[in-house]
């Protein structure tokens, strides 16, 4: 089994490197063929042997045991969970409709991140996500001897990392967006609020060259009337007939303007009210933002402290167990060697008294020295004696 497996790589190893393979090389595409290759190849190298498989699967197993022992015996986290899910559970039981849930940030208020029930539901999708990736590991090293369910687990939440800092990239740039969207519209409301001025100012010299236009036809009017007195008379009606629309007109035109004149100045003053409404909000965030910095940044600063004294204490603790072993080995040597020096001492110690004992009794069994046997005056030798200095 393992040199086929062995045999397969450098197949595949080799494969790339031969003359016949480079027709197809040229026909496809490059990097979908290294891709090719290398998913071949992780696939391949992703088995192991059997024993080491059965190993990592036995200590998988006590794992899954242990999490299924902590799922079960807290009590006080199931009792929370079943308080903050009571209503969804009581709509269950009541078999009330229930809400189908495309993306799990649906339900989630923003304004409300620190909430007990989020927290529970993140716990338990964290455990739950754990349980699955060890449950499929394990059973594919039991089946199979590889760890395919592992790598993919493990790629697909880089995969989703990667995706959630895209999004927060995205993010960015839409805030950004947003400023310049709004600067603009400060812009056009502005450039609005210029036209609108102009516009009015036009309005009133309008209304003013209007008036002066109704002066001098009355002007001229009476200037004609003393002047045609009697032509006058048979053309009054003609006149006031031709007269009477524009007056009309002019009459509906002012009623007209006046009321434009009249929404203007409300929509004006709304707009006014929501301008410093938003002013008003605006800095009151700014200032939010302000304080809310300042803050992290104390609790960066004191968790920065914390930590360089922790570093120092365990760098004072690790001085002090180097310090601490030395000692100890310095102990360990000096007793090692007291006892090599009392063992030498003891030892010779016994070897001098069996050669001193051994010499006592030597001497004692030849009458040598102080054990001598003192001769009388005037006594014979012994013939033992005399016999035994012969044979000598």
């Amino acid at each position: 089994m393992i040199s086929s497996r062995h045999d397969k790589i450098s197949d595949v190893e080799a494969s790339r490197g031969r003359a016949s393979d480079l027709s197809q090389s040229f026909e496809r595409d490059p990097k979908t063929q290294d891709q090719e290759v290398r998913d071949e190849i992780t696939q391949e190298t992703n088995w192991l042997p059997f024993f080491m498989a059965s190993l990592f699967a036995t200590t998988l197993e006590d794992i899954i045991s242990q999490l299924y022992i902590l799922f079960e015996i807290n009590s006080e986290l199931r009792i929370l969970k079943m308080k903050t899910e009571m209503i969804e559970n009581l709509a269950r039981k009541y078999g009330v409709k229930q809400k189908t849930v495309i993306d799990e940030l649906d339900d989630i208020d923003p304004k409300k991140l620190g909430n007990l029930e989020y927290k529970l539901k993140k716990l338990q999708s964290d455990r739950l996500l754990v349980l699955k990736i060890l449950h499929d590991t394990y059973l594919d090293l039991s089946i199979n001897c590889q760890y395919n369910a592992l790598h993919e687990n493990v790629n697909r939440i880089r995969d989703r990392q990667s995706h959630l800092k895209n999004l927060i990239e995205v993010e960015s740039n839409n805030r950004i967006l947003r400023r310049e969207l709004n600067r603009q519209l400060r812009q056009q409301r502005n450039h609005i609020k210029s036209i609108t001025y102009d516009t009015n100012i036009d309005i009133e010299l309008l209304k003013t060259n209007l008036e002066d236009a109704e002066l001098n036809s009355e002007i001229r009017s009476r200037y004609v009337l003393g002047w045609q007195r009697a032509r006058t008379e048979q053309h009054v009606q003609m006149i006031y007939d031709k007269e009477l629309m524009p007056n009309q007109t002019i009459e509906y035109f002012k009623m007209k303007a006046d009321q434009e004149q009249r929404v203007h100045t409300e929509i004006e003053l709304l707009n006014n009210i929501r301008i410093n409404e938003v002013l008003v909000e605006v800095e009151y965030w700014m200032g939010k933002y302000d304080k809310d910095i300042e803050r992290m940044d104390l609790k960066v600063q004191l968790k920065k402290n914390d930590y360089e004294y922790i570093c120092d204490k365990r760098l004072e603790l690790e001085e002090t167990l180097v310090k601490h072993e030395e000692s100890i080995n310095n102990w360990k040597k000096f007793k090692d060697e007291r006892e090599a020096d009392r063992q030498y001492r003891e030892n010779m110690f016994n070897a001098a008294t069996i050669v001193q004992a051994w010499w006592r009794g030597f001497l004692v069994r030849q009458q040598l020295g102080p054990y001598k046997v003192v001769k009388k005056k005037g006594q014979a030798p012994k013939p033992e004696e005399k016999s035994g200095k012969k044979k000598k």
